[in-house]
């Protein structure tokens, strides 16, 4: 059985943990949320760990992290993660601050081609490690934090750094650090988006377009009153109605409780939000439907075939290094490339976002492609 990490709760134990760690070169780093049961998601445990130990840093409960920030953001000190974009952009979201330097084992493993680059797949190749699959959607806001999940929190830190020596060995004997260096640079400056509730969100529903009119503007108002729910009671949408119950409720237009329990919807479902799903359907009906969105202008066909062409040129490099294409380039980067047609070397880095690795090894040959689809 996998040991238990340390359990840090209270300021005392998070200066103790960090004045250990201080002259640690490496440090493995993952944090856990509640994305799946909560409305706003929350970090709520950080796991670090040296080469010896792991703890598991409360971060529900902590009221500071500074002394934690500080040292995740030591210029001196490797922090290893893998995936890190996902945690550096909830780290910034909830507390303002993110991770550097950073090592990313799963950005090494796909520059280094490895297909199967999830962490459970890399630890069970190289180190016959199984990783438990039940608490990937476990709620880490629940307090106390049942035993089993804290093992789980300890494992993914636990083999990181053994991983890191792995792909950073394979890296440098392919030449390839540098590159991997500014992959990484550029995960750690990963901001979050800020993003508002979308009243227009119910037409990304799939069969939201097929709904005649008094069915669209049905939908829409039951996808208000879901999020407004949703909201005060802090749970995630999905878990109050699905997508497709709010479907078949604007198909069906169901006018008392009993038809609602014909539309598909639970008991416990009609108990607690049947009377305010009525009135949804009451509000759908007297307002004028909606109209779908309309799409925008068509593609200019130069765009177009200026994208398509560093597309063809990107899987072909990917092809013959042995690489998932965005390892070449992020579709962004050919949009962006393709939209502004630069036609000089310095040109197509700055527009890519290219940094000097990039720069050296693709942006002649880019310029060059733009210059002939001219």
């Amino acid at each position: 059985m996998e040991r238990l990490p340390r359990l840090v709760e209270t300021p005392a134990h998070l200066a103790e943990m960090v004045a250990e760690l201080r002259q640690a070169p490496l440090v493995a780093v993952d944090t856990e949320s509640n994305a799946f049961h909560a409305y706003r998601p929350r970090v709520c445990l950080i796991q670090v760990a040296d080469r010896t130990r792991e703890w598991a840093i409360d971060a529900k409960t902590l009221e500071d992290l500074t002394p934690l920030a500080e040292l995740l953001n030591d210029p001196h000190q490797v922090k290893v993660l893998h995936a890190a974009e996902g945690d550096i952009l909830a780290l910034r979201r909830d507390f303002g601050w993110g991770i550097t330097p950073v090592f990313d084992t799963m950005v090494a493993a796909r520059l280094l081609g490895i297909r199967r680059y999830g962490l459970a797949d890399l630890l069970a190749e190289r180190f016959n490690v199984r990783l438990e699959k039940r608490f990937q959607r476990h709620d880490w806001g629940e307090r106390p934090i049942p035993p089993a999940a804290l093992r789980y929190a300890g494992a993914d830190v636990r083999y990181l750094l053994p991983l890191h020596d792995i792909l950073r060995e394979r890296l440098e004997a392919e030449g390839r650090l540098e590159e991997a260096a500014e992959e990484f640079e550029r995960v750690s400056r990963a901001v979050p988006e800020e993003r508002g509730f979308d009243e227009q969100g119910f037409w990304r529903i799939k069969g939201a377009r097929d709904l005649p009119p008094r069915g669209r503007a049905v939908l829409r108002e039951l996808y208000l009153f879901r999020d407004e729910r949703a909201r005060a009671q802090d749970r995630p949408p999905f878990k109050l109605l699905s997508d497709d119950t709010l479907l078949a409720i604007a198909a069906r237009v169901p006018l008392d409780l009993m038809a609602l329990r014909r539309a598909g919807l639970t008991p416990l479902q009609v108990d607690r939000y049947g009377n305010g799903i009525l009135a949804a359907v009451r509000r759908g009906l007297q307002a004028e439907p909606p109209q779908p969105p309309r799409g925008g202008p068509p593609p200019d066909p130069r765009i177009v075939a200026r994208y398509e062409a560093l597309r063809e040129w990107r899987r072909r490099v990917a092809a013959a290094r042995g690489v998932e294409p965005d390892v070449i380039l992020p579709n962004a980067a050919l949009r962006a490339l393709a939209y502004v047609a630069p036609t000089t070397a310095a040109e197509v880095a700055r527009v890519a976002g290219l940094g000097p690795w990039k720069t050296h090894a693709y942006a002649v040959e880019l310029a060059r492609i733009l210059q002939e689809v001219a």
